[in-house]
């Protein structure tokens, strides 16, 4: 009989069968012992992802989906067959770095209350990246919003968002971490639960770490086990839905996922003054930069223009967060 791996490692494949293989051979390289399995939820890609996986790595188990599942729904299918005690998020354009996945499983093994732990996320560039983050409430929101995280991220207000005045260096207790690259403890996701499938894509990692938490288990963010994240990679390939400013988020399933996530979590009141938050900044930004006449403050004006009325569209749909529309979004 066959010992059961240590980790399930899954990841969720959307239109990136290049940068798939490039994962799925860094995992191969730098998993440096630990006893792990590969599962690979392919979303109906359209670029023959799933295709390449079955013949350059049959090694790997790969469930094909018929339709795009979304990202919670899509990596609950691959933790419904894993097998491992702790069960691992990767995504598919996320490299790990050596060690990665034998000192997550070295913390994990340490300390019986840690219930989800995430890595150090860096570019290419070894640039940071958010990787050890504060629940979203309406003043986190507005201090992300109104650039003012940004301007003041040593001050452990202004930059409590991101704790971006810590030093990402030092191991934390968190409240949440990226879905990029997560360990999860198995019998701890039997208890609480896989993803919300309410959400498509965007916070379903927060309200997992949320139920984690109220269960009595900590969040454990560990600079020792580093992943390369490209991040938005799946997002670039839906251009004809309408994009955030960074040009990596989808606005319409973001904004539909926050008021799902503030509804189910803090109620109808935190939900309306959420969109309250967001809708009254980018009303003020579109007025600003519309005064201003120039070409840059038009394009300003007019993208904020763009956002109120997905805030609109995303509270209608969802009828003020009260349910998801159906899948696929």
């Amino acid at each position: 009989m066959t010992a059961k791996p240590a980790v399930s490692v899954v990841i969720v494949s959307f239109n990136t069968r290049e940068l798939l293989r490039e994962c799925l051979n860094a995992l191969a390289v730098e998993a440096d012992g630990v006893s792990h399995e590969a599962i690979v939820v392919d979303n109906a890609s359209r670029d023959g992802s799933a295709d390449m996986l079955a013949a350059e790595f049959p090694q790997i188990r790969l469930i094909r989906s018929e339709v795009n599942l979304g990202f919670a729904a899509a990596n609950n299918r691959g933790f419904e067959i894993a097998q491992g005690r702790y069960v691992a998020l990767l995504n598919s354009d996320a490299f790990p770095r050596p060690g990665a996945l034998r000192n997550a499983v070295a913390h994990m093994d340490a300390d019986p209350k840690i219930g989800l732990g995430g890595a150090r996320l860096v570019g290419r560039d070894d640039s940071w990246q958010p990787a050890a983050r504060l629940f979203p409430s309406p003043l986190n929101d507005f201090l992300s919003l109104s650039g003012l995280s940004t301007r003041f991220p040593r001050s452990r207000f202004f930059g409590r968002v991101d704790r971006s005045w810590a030093d990402p260096g030092e191991p934390a207790e968190v409240d949440w971490v990226p879905g990029a690259f997560s360990i999860i403890r198995r019998d701890v996701l039997e208890r609480v639960g896989y993803f919300d499938e309410a959400f498509f894509l965007y916070y379903e990692e927060v309200d997992l770490c949320r139920r984690i938490k109220a269960a009595g288990y900590r969040i454990g963010y560990w600079p020792d086990v580093t992943v390369v994240h490209l991040g938005g990679e799946s997002s670039k390939t839906l251009e004809h839905l309408t994009l955030s400013s960074s040009g990596a988020q989808l606005t319409l399933w973001r904004l539909r996922s926050e008021y799902l996530y503030y509804r189910k979590q803090h109620g109808l009141a935190t939900a309306w003054l959420a969109k309250q938050v967001e809708k009254q900044w980018h009303a003020l930004r579109a007025w600003k930069n519309a005064r201003r006449g120039e070409a840059g403050g038009r394009a300003k004006a007019e993208e904020s223009r763009a956002i109120l009325t997905l805030i609109e569209q995303a509270w209608r749909e969802t009828d003020g967060g009260r349910v998801s529309p159906p899948r696929p979004w």
